[in-house]
């Protein structure tokens, strides 16, 4: 089962498959009730079908996204490699509480075929392909689809409290084009894949696995939902095992292509404003 949001008309609708949804209907309309009650809605909702391949991002203005970090050893690995305190990421991957960290709000999102951006700022830049939670208000993971945390390694590697510089701005999170509707259980062996086309030669490219992270999707979205409420939901970034080398940094024109299961995400990188 498969959900997206495209433009249709000059106006945002939702999708099941490619059965259009009621126009009024939004996504954090659903996110508030249990996971078999938004099976039953949507199986209910969908009508006749549309033609649009205009994705949007499916993430809604109401809705937060967030990320968890240091989650599979790679990352580990190279943020050691990056940091003047190495040790605070190898303390992070061991511990018990797992990092956990605010992305950004929905409004600033952007979809598949939109453009991520680059700091002007930063003179290393990267994108981290990940398997994105979607998550009720009751902490029941309903699904997933593909995000792209794209990251400052420079300002990162200056200072681990520069976090926040590094990660939120404009543009530094895509996320779509669809929500696969799936259980837990289902995402455990999923493949991440990555490619990165500059003046039409592949740069880049890696692969990894959701079997390799160290933590559980339960262990994130709990330790998540602690003491924090989310009425119409939450995304959860899960943390990437694929990370290019120290030599590599994204340009303004690559197209960095994302493969998380069933989802296919596409950006071109640019460093100007919207």
């Amino acid at each position: 089962m498969q959900l997206s949001r495209r433009m249709v008309g000059g106006k945002s609708r939702w999708f099941l498959g490619d059965n259009a949804l009621p126009s009024a209907w939004k996504l954090d309309s659903i996110l508030s009730l249990s996971r078999a009650q938004i099976l039953d809605e949507l199986t209910e909702r969908a009508q006749g079908s549309e033609q649009s391949e205009d994705y949007l991002s499916p993430v809604e203005g109401t809705q937060e996204v967030w990320a968890a970090g240091v989650t599979y050893l790679r990352s580990r690995v190279e943020r050691e490699a990056e940091s003047t305190v190495a040790d605070v990421y190898a303390k992070v991957y061991e511990a018990d509480r797992p990092e956990l960290f605010f992305k950004t709000l929905g409004w600033r999102t952007v979809g598949h075929r939109a453009k991520i951006r680059i700091r002007k700022d930063s003179p290393w830049n990267v994108p981290e392909p990940e398997l994105t939670l979607v998550v009720n208000s009751h902490s029941e993971i309903i699904g997933y689809t593909a995000g792209n945390d794209v990251s400052s390694r420079s300002i990162e590697g200056e200072n681990p409290l520069y976090l926040p510089q590094a990660k939120s701005y404009d543009q530094s999170c895509a996320v779509g084009a669809t929500i696969i509707i799936a259980a837990e259980e289902e995402l455990v062996n999923l493949p991440i894949q990555i490619s990165i086309v500059r003046q039409g030669q592949v740069v880049f490219s890696g692969e990894a696995n959701t079997s390799q992270m160290k933590r559980t999707f339960r262990d994130l979205v709990d330790y998540l939902f602690r003491e924090t409420a989310f009425p119409n939901g939450v995304f959860l970034m899960t943390g990437t095992g694929i990370v290019p080398t120290a030599e590599f940094t994204l340009l303004p024109g690559d197209i960095v292509s994302i493969q998380v299961g069933e989802v296919h995400l596409v950006n071109e990188v640019t460093d100007e404003g919207r």
